[in-house]
């Protein structure tokens, strides 16, 4: 099959473009308003962008009738964010903090959710996540729609604090991912979760060899 998209018809019963870009990791994204109130939400247009400094985006439509969601007029708002690692453990939450709640609920106090603070930005962490990002918007990128609700605002952000819980440290010092089983979107109403991991070198690597964006850097004074 081949279609245009917005030009030609794919005739089948839902879009499939989601469906071909998966698994995407979960944005499950804390911000606070600028009068202070919390709120979580997940989002499934979440990826790195950059190592060196780490960099993250995270995009997000408007509601159906054009307004902002809550999550990105406060990221607008304050300029930060907290990501906070989804996983199938917590599925169900990250289920119920989709929801659609009024504007200025707290979906942690809502869903039941526990946080923790943050060291650099006032937004929350979600606290029994096995790992978090505090982010500070570097660039707001305006993406307009075919709808009042497709118009989409794509956020880049520098990771400024990273927290891992050292449960999920291994003994090689490397991060668990098979233990916290991070979750992720495939299409539709699906979902992944991380649960097998292998290695593939590329043809010409050594063994013992170190590639550069493996290695952690600090800036220089």
């Amino acid at each position: 099959m081949y279609y245009e998209p917005g030009r030609t018809p794919s005739n089948l019963p839902y879009n499939p473009f989601k469906s071909c870009v998966v698994p995407r990791p979960i944005g499950w994204i804390a911000t606070v308003s600028a009068d202070g109130r919390h709120n979580l939400a997940p989002f499934s247009q979440f990826q790195n962008v950059a190592y060196d400094p780490p960099m993250v985006m995270v995009s997000g439509n408007n509601r159906p009738d054009g307004t902002l969601k809550d999550t990105i007029r406060n990221i607008l708002d304050t300029g930060e964010f907290v990501w906070s690692m989804a996983t199938y453990a917590q599925r169900e939450q990250v289920s119920a903090s989709a929801q659609e709640f009024a504007p200025g609920v707290d979906e942690f106090e809502a869903v039941g959710i526990q946080s923790a603070p943050a060291n650099l930005v006032k937004a929350r962490r979600v606290a029994d996540s096995p790992a978090h990002f505090e982010c500070k918007v570097h660039q707001t990128v305006y993406l307009p729609g075919n709808t009042l609700e497709s118009h989409t605002h794509l956020i880049i952000a520098e990771v400024i604090g990273i927290h891992i819980a050292d449960d999920y440290i291994d003994a090689s010092g490397r991060f668990d991912v098979l233990r916290a089983r991070p979750l992720a979107r495939l299409g539709y109403l699906d979902y992944t979760s991380v649960d097998n991991a292998f290695e593939l070198l590329i043809p010409g690597f050594r063994p013992g060899q170190t590639v550069e964006y493996l290695k952690d850097s600090v800036r220089k004074p």
